[in-house]
C-alpha cells in the first residue's frame, strides 16, 4: 500500500531588512537635495501680464523681488494695491532702504549687475509703479526688469 506523508508547511524566508535604513536615507537625501524652499511668502495677488518678447533673466540671485499688487486678505488690508518687500508690506520710502540692504548682501564685485524686478498685478493702476519707478532712481537702482507670463501680444487687455 502506497504510504502517505503529510507536507510539511513550507515556510517563505524572512525578508532581509538590512539595508532599508540605507534606502530610507537615500530617499531623505535626495528629496533635501531637489526640493526647493520658498523665498517669499505673498501676501499680495499677482496676476502677472502676458507678453510675446521675454528674457529670462540669468542670475536669479542677483534679483530682488518688489511686489505690487492688491492684498490677498482684502476684508483685513482693504483693496488699494500694496508694495511688499521680503515678508511684510512696505511703502515707497521703504524702498531705499531695501535696495540698500541688498546691496549689503551682494559682493561688491557683482554689485553693478543686481536687477530689480517688479512683479506687479496686471490690474494695478501705473501710480504706484511710477511711484516705486521714481524711488528706484533716487537710490540708483537703474537695472528694471518687469515679471511676465509667456503669451501672446493679443492676450493683454
Amino acid at each position: 500500500m502506497a504510504r502517505f506523508r503529510k507536507e510539511k508547511a513550507v515556510k517563505t524566508p524572512k525578508i532581509n531588512t538590512a539595508s532599508l535604513p540605507d534606502i530610507i536615507f537615500m530617499l531623505l537625501f535626495f528629496f533635501m537635495v531637489t526640493t526647493v524652499m520658498r523665498e517669499t511668502t505673498l501676501y499680495v495677488r499677482t496676476q502677472l501680464p502676458s507678453a510675446s518678447e521675454i528674457h529670462q533673466l540669468e542670475r536669479r540671485s542677483l534679483v530682488s523681488f518688489i511686489y505690487i499688487g492688491p492684498p490677498l486678505q482684502s476684508a483685513v488690508f482693504g483693496t488699494e494695491p500694496r508694495i511688499q518687500l521680503y515678508d511684510s508690506f512696505a511703502g515707497v520710502e521703504d524702498i531705499a532702504s531695501f535696495i540698500e540692504s541688498e546691496r549689503q548682501a551682494t559682493p561688491e564685485a557683482e554689485r553693478p549687475l543686481m536687477t530689480t524686478s517688479l512683479k506687479v498685478d496686471r490690474d494695478v493702476q501705473m501710480g504706484i509703479v511710477t511711484d516705486v519707478k521714481q524711488e528706484l532712481r533716487l537710490v540708483n537702482a537703474l537695472r528694471l526688469n518687469y515679471s511676465t507670463l509667456r503669451g501672446e501680444a493679443s492676450a493683454l487687455r
